[in-house]
């Protein structure tokens, strides 16, 4: 158990107490000979693939440029130089209306392949009608609008939801009220982490969530939320934020800061960004989980390569897993993110 987790369940004892007054080296084995080949084989698949696609343009449409999505952009630059194509990247501030135009624009230009984050995954068809009336293949990273036929990169949004909740239950003891941030509810990332949440606590009856409201990803509704929260009673000493990004969860430790409960109040993130490991070595964040950013970013990229290739992609689905994050194991994450 760690001094941080240690301090909050003495603090919350010490409550308890109270209020009962007042009345938780190797050597190496060679590869067998059809896994060499098969290696072999992949590799010329790859090299052939970035042959087809040497010198392609590639649109790719952004909600955003926060924290997190900035590090996407930075896997799909290094990896559109490792395979000799031009990433031309867009922000759309979060406006659906500017994000279909920016796609619009790129079908116009011609480009090879777009790629799409988008700002709301139910808004999403037009875009892929868009890039398939003009043969261009389109692909979507981190958040998915599951249209058929369009492949997917990105990571199981449920299952982070899921492992970062089952933490949080873990250090608080199985108890306490559960408030959620939720990310933009237009977004399937935002759905799946809160029925994840939700549905971890329903398994502890001990727990209950009071409260739920959306932060949009963004840290200042994050802070304003939690405050307005902690003003009503809402959230109290051994309760519980679940967030559905670190953003947020960073607001929400600003404002219990400001109102001295953190001691005693557990919060969890997801995406593993590199102020939120800060905010976990400080000892204010209990949990986030790691959300490869790069990683998708460079999948992305090689997806739509291997479409312009001709290639498909198997399942139209690559899964960049998610990883759990805690103070036991955070020296594996630091920049990472």
């Amino acid at each position: 158990m760690g001094l941080n987790r240690m301090g909050r369940l003495a603090g919350l004892m010490a409550i308890g107490a109270l209020a009962v007054a007042a009345c938780g080296g190797s050597t190496a084995t060679p590869a067998p000979a059809s896994q060499a080949a098969a290696s072999q084989a992949a590799a010329s698949q790859g090299a052939a693939s970035q042959a087809a696609a040497g010198g392609a343009t590639i649109g790719v449409a952004f909600p955003n440029s926060d924290t997190f999505l900035s590090r996407v952009q930075d896997g799909m630059k290094a990896e559109a130089a490792a395979k000799g194509v031009t990433v031309n990247i867009t922000d759309a501030k979060d406006d659906t209306a500017a994000q279909l135009s920016q796609v619009e624009n790129f079908v116009s230009q011609k480009v090879s392949a777009i790629i799409v984050v988008p700002v709301d995954t139910s808004a999403a068809q037009p875009m892929a009608d868009a890039a398939k009336a003009a043969n261009i293949p389109i692909v979507f990273v981190n958040r998915n609008p599951s249209i058929a036929g369009v492949p997917y990169v990105g990571s199981d949004s449920l299952y982070a939801g899921t492992v970062e909740m089952e933490q949080l239950a873990k250090d608080a003891g199985g108890k306490g009220d559960v408030v959620i941030l939720q990310g933009q509810v237009s977004n399937e990332a935002a759905v799946l982490r809160t029925k994840g949440c939700n549905d971890v606590v329903a398994k502890n009856p001990g727990m209950k969530v009071v409260a739920t409201q959306a932060g949009d990803w963004d840290r200042a509704k994050g802070q304003s939320i939690t405050e307005n929260w902690i003003q009503s009673g809402t959230l109290k000493a051994g309760d519980v934020v679940c967030a559905n990004n670190d953003e947020m969860a960073l607001g929400a430790i600003n404002a219990l800061k400001a109102g001295k409960l953190l001691d005693t109040v557990f919060v969890g993130g997801v995406d593993a960004t590199s102020e939120a490991l800060a905010a976990m070595q400080a000892g204010d964040l209990e949990v986030t989980v790691f959300q490869d950013a790069k990683g998708q970013g460079k999948g992305g990229v090689d997806a739509a390569v291997d479409l312009i290739a001709g290639k498909t992609i198997p399942n139209n689905l690559v899964d960049i897993p998610y990883q759990l994050v805690t103070p036991d194991n955070i020296s594996q994450f630091l920049g990472a993110n």
